[in-house]
């Protein structure tokens, strides 16, 4: 874990309003990324940046206990033009604490971090927080994402 300040930024992609009460996320997620790939959303992304995914979890209701929102998309220049169907989001200059979720992707590695982080005593902002999946993502069987969680 570091801490870092992250300047402002901005996805544009697909979202779901979602809870992690009652096993929802664990429904709502899988299917967002199925929509996502299925659907080859990011063709459809004007201005990437990269072609690291991004996933945030923002707009939460309070905290990750309460509903918030899902949003699977890339990392643009700006939010001028967004196609139909699609949505964009501004995230704010902020602190964050970077974990790395490291194993495979199908064994739940990047769940088995969150579990840390919701178990942690973290001074979290529950403004905004994202996973990046980058190049070291590439290989589902032996991944790496980067987890950033928004600080107080």
């Amino acid at each position: 874990m570091s801490t870092q300040t992250i300047k402002p930024f901005y996805v544009i992609g697909i979202s779901v309003r979602t809870t992690n009460e009652n096993g929802k996320s664990a429904q709502d997620i899988p299917a967002l990324w199925h929509q996502f790939l299925s659907e080859s959303i990011g063709d459809q992304i004007p201005n990437k940046i990269s072609h690291d995914i991004y996933c945030l979890y923002t707009d939460y209701e309070m905290d990750h206990t309460r509903p918030y929102t899902t949003l699977l998309g890339y990392q643009v220049s700006n939010l001028d033009h967004i196609p139909a169907g699609l949505v964009g989001k501004s995230i704010n200059e902020a602190n964050y604490t970077k974990y790395v979720a490291k194993g495979s992707l199908h064994q739940g590695a990047v769940f088995n971090a969150w579990t840390e982080i919701w178990n942690s005593d973290l001074p979290r902002a529950f403004q905004t927080d994202f996973e990046v999946y980058g190049e070291k993502a590439q290989n589902p069987l032996d991944a790496e994402v980067d987890i950033f969680i928004g600080l107080r």
